[in-house]
């Protein structure tokens, strides 16, 4: 029975994955392209290579060459779910892309002609931050420099995974400053800082949305208190906010005191009902620490 939900699970996480793979394609083909500059990762590499070859070489065919390979050192060297769904991704990425490609979608187009295009990159990297995180939920990835990324601090854990993403898509900004070109008088090429911003720009949108989404939405408030009220506080929490709280028994390292310390997680428009209900007892010190996500919850027994 556990096997049969852990299969249906991963399916639907096939499923998902597969509908933003497709997101993925439309946000490179109407923003991204229209307005001459290379997002973060492979893809970035790949939008250069179309851009010089003048659309000859597709980013479908490009994303296909070197995420195939990827995947499937992934498969053997990081996790095979994780390979399995990544793959997933590429695959249906690449697909929706090469088909996008033969449709007309003029209209649809952000096309900024360099004037704002500020515009496209902002919405771009905000629609990719938020196919990013959902994927990286399902431990899934995009493909490309991520599998690279999380391969490389599989190997060293002290590297942080998203500097080494963020110095790989420095890398591409850079590079792009010598292939986006616009032409001068006489006939002289001229290079162009623009594409560099927007790439930029593009890649911070992109971890500032993907890493709202990663921390998730369920972002509580810890109290650790310590206090010689423990059991007045306790009733209280159960009373006045519905919550309950955890004891445990402490001693002071200054004065050798025996403290019972609570821990209590609550969200944040409990705050100040706390801070009045812990302010009505002396000899009580609190702290409170930001909470990122909570997972799972205790059976209410009676």
């Amino acid at each position: 029975m556990i096997d049969k939900k852990r299969s249906l699970r991963f399916f639907g996480d096939c499923l998902l994955i597969a509908a933003l793979a497709i997101v993925f394609a439309l946000n490179y083909e109407l923003f991204v392209a229209p307005n001459q500059f290379a997002p973060s990762g492979v893809n970035g590499i790949a939008a250069m290579l179309e851009y010089v070859t003048d659309g000859a070489f597709s980013v479908g065919y490009f994303s296909l060459i070197v995420n195939v390979p990827l995947c499937l050192l992934a498969f053997f060297l990081i996790d095979r779910g994780f390979a399995v769904k990544t793959f997933v991704f590429s695959l249906v990425y690449s697909g929706a892309l090469l088909l996008l490609q033969q449709l007309d979608l003029n209209s649809c187009k952000y096309t900024a002609e360099h004037v704002d295009t500020i515009f496209p990159a902002l919405i771009a990297g905000a629609v990719s931050g938020f196919v990013y995180g959902i994927v990286f939920r399902r431990n899934a990835s995009t493909a490309g420099m991520d599998i690279v990324a999380k391969y490389v601090s599989q190997k060293n854990p002290l590297l942080n995974f998203f500097w080494i993403n963020f110095a790989m898509n420095a890398a591409i900004a850079a590079v792009s400053y010598f292939v986006y070109t616009v032409p001068g008088e006489g006939g002289a090429v001229l290079h162009d800082y623009k594409p560099v911003c927007l790439c930029m720009l593009y890649c911070l949108m992109s971890s500032v949305v993907g890493n709202a989404i990663i921390k998730g939405s369920k972002s509580a408030y810890k109290f650790l208190i310590i206090t010689s009220h423990a059991e007045e506080i306790e009733r209280e929490i159960v009373s006045k906010l519905r919550h309950t709280a955890t004891r445990i028994s402490a001693t002071g390292a200054y004065s050798n005191t025996e403290r019972d310390v609570l821990v209590c997680v609550v969200n944040k428009r409990q705050i100040v009902e706390f801070k009045d209900i812990l302010k009505k007892y002396d000899s009580t010190f609190t702290f409170i620490e930001t909470v990122n996500e909570t997972i799972g919850n205790f059976l209410h027994v009676k």
